[in-house]
């Protein structure tokens, strides 16, 4: 490991808006779950997750943009997301955590209805088709988030894949999940979901990368 990466996870833990729970805590029980509003953020307002967060650009984006939400950015690489924790607190965004955990295990660190959102920005499309289950949008991976996200709860699908974005939609459609704007192409699309402000103006390192390459942006938003 560098030294750099190892730094970085060294100062993580000092860090108060970065929690990193062993696999025990949340299988046995994560003493935050349910408690993230109260203990965390110190309010009422509604909780956003990132999943994948990467280096957090996204989720602080997000949190500079909704002041009224609470974002919680999800990722297992802790030296990645250190970035975002860094910048949250010297720009003094109360607003925006970081968890380090592997996305299959999101349900353990959040009550049922705690969550009013989730974004899944720029995620793996894992194409092979051996690697089905490992797709973010996979009916097992729904179901996880549908057991955290209020009845009304929006699910966002961010990405450069065009094969993600089609075998998200034909999932979805094929489960009769309610989708409530689609579009292939986000730059060249004339205009855009109105719910969704700052869709295009919040970019993640790898969005801005992909664009930079000529890659269209896709956008899916959706209720479980």
């Amino acid at each position: 490991m560098g030294k750099n990466k190892q730094k970085r996870f060294d100062e993580n833990k000092t860090l108060p808006n970065v929690f990193q729970p062993t696999r025990a805590e949340a299988v046995e029980g994560f003493n935050i779950k349910g408690k993230w509003r109260s203990e965390v953020f110190k309010n009422d307002n509604p909780i956003v997750l990132e999943l994948g967060c990467g280096k957090g650009e996204y989720s602080i984006g997000l949190a500079k943009a909704f002041p009224e939400k609470n974002f919680i950015g999800i990722d297992i690489k802790g030296a990645r997301f250190w970035f975002g924790a860094k910048e949250a607190i010297e720009k003094n965004l109360t607003n925006v955590a970081f968890l380090r955990t592997q996305i299959e295990l999101v349900d353990n660190f959040f009550e049922t209805d705690e969550v009013d959102e989730i974004w899944i920005t720029f995620p793996d499309p894992q194409i092979k088709y051996r690697r089905t289950k490992h797709r973010m949008t996979h009916p097992e991976f729904l179901e996880r988030y549908q057991k955290i996200l209020k009845k009304d709860g929006i699910m966002h699908l961010k990405t450069d894949s065009e094969f993600l974005h089609g075998y998200t939609l034909g999932l979805l459609q094929g489960q009769n999940r309610e989708i409530l704007f689609a579009n292939h192409d986000i730059y060249g699309a004339p205009e855009f979901d109105p719910e969704t402000p700052l869709l295009r103006e919040i970019k993640t390192y790898y969005e801005t990368l992909f664009e930079s390459k000529g890659k269209t942006i896709t956008y899916i938003k959706f209720k479980l």
